[in-house]
């Protein structure tokens, strides 16, 4: 069971009004909590748009998020003309995925959002192209053991990050949506395919609101790591809101996943919406979907999430959060490769930290 604070949060960002009863120690503690799940930004904007006078103490903090995030905006879509000097000679399409797309797209979901790094999708026969006009315009791969360098070329769905010398900031470079061992086998060039095209960027493309959907929810099922869970989920919401106002979205969402194989985790995706946010999705669409995947929503399944998607501060002082989280890391480490590679993998991440002599070889993996 999740804490009064997180409910209490789950609770404004769904209703902000719901804000206007609180008291400063109340205040404090949701600006907190939002801060804890890389959610302020999402907060300050929804309680803005709300017209909410928060108490002036609440209110630095969330106006300074605010101002945050439209810098990080603001440097997101610098980065990505960049890369459009960058690679637009190789003539191939540069799909850009999760908080870049939203960023540049001026997508509804991208407004309050903090940004880690930059992810973009292209064709997985020009990597060695793309890496290469990379580190000429100031990218270096910023995993230097050749374990890493093997594990991502041989097993992964993106190159090893990259970082600019320069500025510091994180690019990763995808070719597909999942691991190439996954047990789903997402075809990329279906996205890459469908995806628009930018007025003034000509080889920048952004995926159609099915897709970006559909990736926002294999990422949060499979990624392992759910620091940032909660405020993917809320991306999903807010995905699932953009697009239901347009008359085919939902068939448009059920022939993705069938086409991109991954029928099964965008239906426990949308039920995890629907379940823990109130998301808008018709049952009929979430029924189809479980048919298609062989069987109904796992209750143990559903329970985990229910209680790892948390604030880190909360998740941290919780055995509950903390058991929930491990079973998740578990599972996605699961999905993502077959036994023989991943104990051989786990193995060598082990060996490694024991001895303490190089970095560990992928903290996502």
């Amino acid at each position: 069971m999740r804490s009064a604070a997180c409910e209490r949060l789950i609770a404004v960002l769904k209703t902000p009004r719901q804000a206007e009863a609180l008291d400063l120690a109340g205040w404090s503690e949701l600006v907190a909590s939002a801060r804890a799940a890389n959610l302020a930004g999402l907060l300050a904007e929804r309680v803005a748009a709300a017209g909410i006078t928060a108490p002036p103490e609440a209110t630095r903090h969330l106006e300074a998020i605010r101002q945050l995030s439209r810098r990080q905006t603001q440097s997101v879509r610098w980065e990505v003309h960049g890369l459009q000097r960058a690679l637009c000679c190789l003539g191939i399409p540069l799909v850009l995925l999760k908080g870049a797309a939203y960023a540049v797209s001026d997508h509804p979901v991208g407004r309050g959002r903090l940004f880690g790094d930059i992810d973009i999708l292209v064709p997985r026969h020009t990597l060695g192209d793309v890496e290469l006009r990379l580190m000429v315009a100031g990218w270096a791969s910023a995993k230097t053991s050749p374990y890493d360098q093997r594990y991502y070329r041989r097993w992964m769905h993106e190159l090893p990050p990259m970082v600019n010398v320069r500025r510091g900031t994180v690019l990763d470079v995808h070719h597909t949506i999942l691991p190439l061992t996954s047990r789903h086998a997402p075809q990329a060039e279906t996205i890459i395919r469908a995806a628009s095209a930018l007025p003034d960027l000509p080889a920048v493309r952004i995926p159609r609101p099915e897709h970006l959907l559909v990736h926002s929810i294999v990422h949060l099922l499979h990624e392992g790591e759910l620091h940032n869970g909660l405020r993917d989920l809320f991306d999903i919401d807010g995905l699932l809101r953009a697009g239901a106002g347009e008359a085919d979205f939902w068939p448009r969402v059920v022939e993705a996943s069938r086409t991109l194989d991954v029928v099964a985790p965008v239906a426990f995706g949308l039920h995890l919406a629907r379940h823990l946010l109130d998301s808008p999705i018709p049952p009929q669409v979430i029924e189809d979907l479980f048919n298609a995947a062989g069987g109904p929503a796992s209750r143990l399944l559903t329970m985990l999430y229910t209680t790892a998607l948390r604030p880190e501060n909360e998740a941290a002082e919780s055995a509950a959060a903390t058991l929930a989280r491990f079973a998740i890391y578990v599972r996605a480490h699961w999905l993502r490769m077959p036994p023989h590679l991943l104990l051989r993998h786990l193995a060598h991440k082990s060996i490694v930290r024991l001895r303490k002599d190089e970095p560990a070889t992928d903290g996502r993996a």
